[in-house]
Order: structure tokens, then C-alpha cells, then sequence
């Protein structure tokens, strides 16, 4: 009998607000580099480093995700994080995605700027457990990879760095531009400009 890997499976985490061009980028790429069959992402609804800052509702970042995966076979949505009250911790996300998919490789997936504030995460090294750590390198962001790990020991061995396309789009920018009428269009798939202009989002009240 042909024996079988287990799946390898992505999480992308973030805020999504909204989801850009960058981040399909990433996980496309994450996806072909680290030989994922699928990539989830993982939209949090109380993200602990953003506690102050407003954020959309959680229906138009969904309905934003949907549209911008839309007809990609390889990937999809978890809502661990939209059903669970409380701050979303990655720790947390991590444990009950792994309790779901016991048999899966699961890999987290991050930019490098994450990767450098991992050690302030809560729990990190619990995140190094329950998932490896594939890293998109970001151009102009310098990482001290050995104090990353003699701070969360447990990412040894387990973490890979993965040179991505350069891609300078952020999602506080694609806010900034609709708040001040500049075009988003290639920045953002046409469905998700599409219903940023229905809906009203991120333009002054």
C-alpha cells in the first residue's frame, strides 16, 4: 500500500481590513514555496495589538474575504476566531484548529515585521508547538533571527523564511487612500473595491 503525507495545511491570520493583493500574494506563494494543499485564513475578531484602533464589522471583512478567495480551490475561511469572545489569540486559534485537523502538518503563516515582534505574543512558544512558522521576507525589515529564538525557544527547527515578490501594500494604506478619495483599483481584488464603494467603508462620517 502507497502511504499517503499528511495534508499541510496554512493559516494565514490578520485583520483583513481589508484584504489586499499582498496577502493572496503571500499565501499563494507560501502555498507553492512550503508545498501546502491549502491555506486558511484566519480573520480575528478582537486582534490584542489593535485594541484601540477601530475595525470594520466583522460581516463586510468576511464578506471581503469571501470575495477576494472566490474561485481558488486551495483556499479558505476559518472562523475559529469570529465565534469566540475575548481578545483572538494566535495561541488559542492554533489549539483548537489543531484539535480539528489532529493528523495535519499545520504551518502558521506570517510576514517578516510579525515574526519580529513574535517574543511579545502571548504564549509564543506555544504558537511554535501547535504550528512551524513559515515567514514571507519583507524588503526594509530586519530580523535578529538568533534572538528570535533564544526568546521563543521552541521555534527552533521550525521555522522557515521564504522570499516573497516585493509587495508594498498595506491595508492602513488602502484605508488611507478611500478616506482621501485616491484609487485603490489593482491594489485590491475588483469584487472587495467593489463593495468597500457599496457598503461606504473606511470614507469620513
Amino acid at each position: 500500500m502507497e502511504l499517503t503525507r499528511p495534508e499541510r495545511l496554512g493559516i494565514l491570520g490578520g485583520t483583513f481590513d481589508p484584504v489586499h493583493l499582498g496577502h493572496l500574494i503571500i499565501a499563494e506563494e507560501l502555498k507553492f514555496r512550503l508545498n501546502l494543499d491549502h491555506v486558511l485564513f484566519l480573520p480575528s475578531r478582537r486582534p490584542p495589538h489593535k485594541t484601540l484602533q477601530e475595525i470594520s464589522p466583522n460581516v463586510d471583512r468576511m464578506t471581503m474575504l469571501e470575495l477576494a478567495i472566490d474561485g481558488n480551490p486551495h483556499f479558505g475561511i476559518s472562523t475559529v476566531d469570529m465565534h469566540r469572545e475575548g481578545l483572538s489569540f494566535t495561541s488559542d486559534s492554533l489549539a483548537i484548529i489543531r484539535d480539528a485537523h489532529p493528523e495535519t502538518d499545520i504551518f502558521f503563516l506570517m510576514g517578516q515585521d510579525s515574526l519580529r515582534d513574535l517574543p511579545s505574543w502571548h504564549e509564543p512558544n506555544l504558537i511554535a508547538e501547535r504550528a512551524r512558522l513559515g515567514v514571507a521576507l519583507r524588503p526594509g525589515v530586519e530580523v535578529d533571527v538568533d534572538a528570535i529564538l533564544r526568546a521563543v525557544p521552541a521555534a527552533l527547527g521550525r521555522l522557515q523564511l521564504i522570499p516573497v515578490p516585493l509587495i508594498q501594500i498595506s491595508s492602513r494604506e488602502i484605508r488611507r487612500r478611500v478616506y482621501h478619495g485616491e484609487p485603490i483599483t489593482y491594489q485590491v481584488p475588483r469584487a472587495v473595491e467593489d463593495h468597500i464603494r457599496r457598503v461606504g467603508l473606511y470614507v469620513p462620517q
